[in-house]
């Protein structure tokens, strides 16, 4: 097991810093992060479970071409190559998603529109993305990488999370359509994405400033993904369609207000729905891993929700059949 804190003791002897940190909390990470005192301040040490080479380290890179592009990401003040630490800005401690949780609704609402913004604006950085050779521009939603992840969810909610798996015949039907969405979506992966830009991941600093974080898997996906991520990961009770509706329509106007292309509304409602489908049940593979494997059951209330809102998808979309019954038995039972 990667030993974390010897790492970071070394690393502050070695750069002549005071010894003393304070563990912060992380997620489903496998990177440990540590307050430290930093030139008459703070910063966060981000300690990976090894050492890297520093050009072709994606938080790195990612950084470096957020912050080209005017997007609120950490400054990098130091980073240790063999040690497999990273030393960055410390953004403090407040979290969207614990703001959204006490707001009311005026004020959820303008910072559900903050962060679309952001959306918006990570995909005008796509053009800098592949003119700097960023690594994100060399990482795609693929069909393959689409499929994978709907295989973890297969593998994991029915084998890991409920013990019964599926009907040989049964699961070759289901995988066969997750092959038409994961083809469906590659044809349409070609803006910047953050990869998981949810509330978790946003972060208001002490000026008020929303800011990025955890933006190291950044690649070329769909230009509803981040969008999705956003509207509906770890939800408990799923928003309406009128919501929905309406968070599409600003994002649709803030990219046109950017520059960028103006989407079609009805084109990418269709969009948005099927990759709604991807990425909730994405993450229920993530929450039926995390909570059976690693003990994070706090995950298991929001696989429900995620359920209902695909099975929202499917009928809307008047596709996917087999998931579609699938998602039928699961919400009644």
């Amino acid at each position: 097991m990667p030993d974390f804190v010897n790492r970071l003791t070394q690393y502050l002897q070695n750069r002549g810093l005071k010894q003393t940190f304070e563990s912060l909390t992380s997620d489903a990470s496998t990177r440990e992060y540590f307050r430290i005192k930093w030139e008459g301040g703070s910063a966060v040490a981000c300690v990976y479970p090894e050492s890297f080479v520093a050009g072709e380290q994606s938080f790195l890179d990612v950084t470096g071409l957020f912050r080209s592009n005017g997007l609120p990401v950490s400054e990098i003040y130091d980073f240790d190559e063999q040690l497999g630490i990273i030393v960055q800005e410390d953004l403090g401690n407040t979290i969207l998603r614990d703001v959204l949780a006490e707001a009311d609704e005026e004020t959820r609402d303008v910072l559900f529109d903050r962060a679309i913004a952001l959306i918006a604006r990570v995909q005008k950085a796509t053009a800098a993305a592949y003119d700097s050779g960023s690594i994100a521009s060399r990482l795609k939603f693929d069909s393959e990488k689409l499929l994978w992840e709907l295989d973890f969810f297969t593998e994991h909610y029915f084998g890991t999370f409920k013990k019964s798996g599926l009907l040989s015949s049964r699961r070759d039907a289901l995988r066969s359509e997750f092959v038409d969405l994961s083809r469906n979506l590659e044809s349409r992966a070609r803006v910047l994405c953050h990869r998981d830009f949810h509330a978790a991941n946003l972060m208001i600093d002490g000026q008020g400033v929303l800011r990025i974080i955890d933006h190291q898997d950044a690649r070329i996906g769909s230009t509803a993904y981040d969008l999705v991520s956003l509207l509906l990961d770890r939800v408990t009770i799923p928003p309406t369609a009128e919501w929905l509706a309406g968070k599409r329509r600003f994002f649709i106007a803030e990219r046109a207000e950017i520059g960028l292309e103006r989407l079609d509304e009805a084109d990418f409602s269709y969009e948005f729905r099927l990759q709604t489908i991807q990425r909730c049940l994405k993450a229920v593979g993530t929450f039926s891993f995390q909570s059976v494997n690693r003990g994070k059951t706090y995950f298991i209330p929001f696989i429900a929700p995620m359920f209902q809102i695909v099975l929202r998808a499917t009928e809307n979309l008047d596709r996917f059949p087999v998931l579609r019954d699938l998602l039928s038995e699961e919400t009644e039972a």
